[in-house]
């Protein structure tokens, strides 16, 4: 029974990829976003804010940079922010428990070409999510499914306890697999036959990243890929590494046997955020770090998926950060990045993230202009480097970045003046809004 499902799976993927959507059975050629899927507000049925601020959104507590574009949106896709106003009116933000809004930024993904996203799940809050239905899992499963997006699942083992943090994520694989039905979906992404599972963060030269035995990760790894007591739950193994994984130096950890934790991924998915900030130091990147890994990940026949950022910035989720620490300088430095992976024989490639405001990484649609954001607190915006902007821009230039890897356009160093696709989005050209201004 097993076999004929895998033979249907795999016919439904080709018919899939068949009919322009994109291909759930191999990473080759894709470009995937970082998915938070981590907004929650009170009238969604949490009863709280999350990720937005520290409680209720204020000035003194926000934690998010930029202000999402909710000009699309409908009225029930809305959170009143309490005693935020944009031109007088009432400001509103949205949750990511609102099936509406996942299917939106699906439905932008496709709009624009995006292949997909890597789910992120964090470890510690695994308990939560399930005691709540997995309610926004649910709804990124309808999503791809309904708009023909790949996507798969991303542990992030941030603050996980070391004695506990290896059992949680098998056992919650095996319920994803078993209960959720997971890699049954047809869009969930598969290579070299088997679903992809990313866990992000071992190796990393902190004691919030476990575990500090390269042992124990190697144990880990293990299982994943041919020790988990069925075959259903073995899996292609994605490790988010430190940059500095092939030297042992900087953020990973030094001791000589994390070179063999790293040796044993399928893929390598490199945490390049905030490790450079300029056009000049991501040359030198791709010099001094990013062509040796591709050569030690094809040495070892690994696949290698460098990790490109738009810019970043954490004044309020910090405090202490300075206002656009990274600038994203127009496109130039995101599209600077993936010309540079493109070039140097990266296949694959991971951008973060799509809807990360918090640290102002986020490709998705933000207001252009300060004065389309809350009146109250600090707003980065898309002005920020002198450019007029529109909303979509780097859901634009993301499309052009996923066209290069396909092969359907040539890479080229300079910034496309007028990327696309640009599309008229649905909910646009249907909602009653739309009409009136026609």
């Amino acid at each position: 029974m097993r076999t004929t499902s895998l033979v249907f799976l795999t016919a439904l993927c080709a018919s899939l990829a068949a009919a322009g959507d994109p291909d759930p059975a191999t990473l080759d050629k894709k470009v995937l976003l970082g998915y938070q899927g981590w907004f929650t507000c009170p009238a969604d049925g949490s009863g709280r804010w999350t990720h937005w601020a520290r409680g209720v959104p204020a000035p003194e507590t926000l934690t998010v940079e930029m202000y999402p574009d909710l000009s699309e949106f409908e009225k029930d896709e809305l959170c009143e922010v309490p005693g935020m106003t944009i031109a007088g009116q009432p400001a509103y933000l949205f949750s990511s428990r609102n099936a509406q809004t996942v299917n939106r930024h699906f439905r932008w993904m496709k709009d624009y070409g995006l292949d997909g996203v890597l789910v992120q799940r964090f470890v510690g809050e695994i308990r939560s999510k399930r005691a709540g239905g997995d309610l926004v899992l649910k709804n990124i499963m309808a999503a791809a499914r309904q708009s023909g997006r790949t996507f798969a699942i991303e542990y992030d083992i941030s603050g996980g306890n070391p004695a506990t943090f290896a059992q949680t994520l098998k056992d919650d694989w095996v319920y994803l697999v078993d209960e959720l039905e997971i890699t049954a979906h047809p869009n969930y992404q598969r290579h070299n036959g088997k679903p992809v599972v990313s866990i992000w963060g071992m190796g990393l030269n902190d004691n919030g990243h476990p575990p500090a035995d390269a042992q124990e990760a190697k144990d880990l790894i293990a299982w994943f890929r041919w020790g988990a007591p069925e075959p259903r739950h073995q899996v292609t193994f994605m490790g988010g590494t430190p940059a500095r994984w092939g030297t042992l130096t900087a953020d990973s950890r030094q001791d000589p046997a994390w070179a063999g934790a790293y040796a044993m991924m399928d893929i390598l998915q490199p945490w390049n955020v905030g490790r450079y900030a300029t056009i000049d130091a991501v040359d030198k990147w791709k010099d001094s770090v990013l062509t040796p890994d591709l050569e030690r990940t094809a040495a070892n026949a690994q696949l290698y998926m460098p990790v490109v950022f738009p810019g970043f910035s954490w004044q309020n989720l910090k405090r202490n950060g300075r206002p656009n620490q990274i600038p994203r300088l127009r496109g130039e430095f995101l599209w600077r990045q993936a010309y540079n992976a493109k070039i140097a024989g990266a296949t694959a490639l991971k951008i973060a993230m799509f809807d990360e405001v918090d640290e102002a990484t986020a490709i998705m649609k933000v207001v252009s202009h300060r004065h389309q954001a809350p009146e109250q607190g600090f707003w980065l915006t898309l002005d920020a480097d002198g450019a007029g902007l529109p909303s979509d821009w780097y859901l634009r230039l993301a499309g052009e970045i996923t066209r290069m890897f396909h092969g359907e356009r040539d890479p080229a160093v300079e910034l496309p003046e007028n990327p696309g696709p640009q599309p008229q989005p649905e909910s646009i050209r249907h909602s009653p809004r739309a009409k009136q201004r026609q």
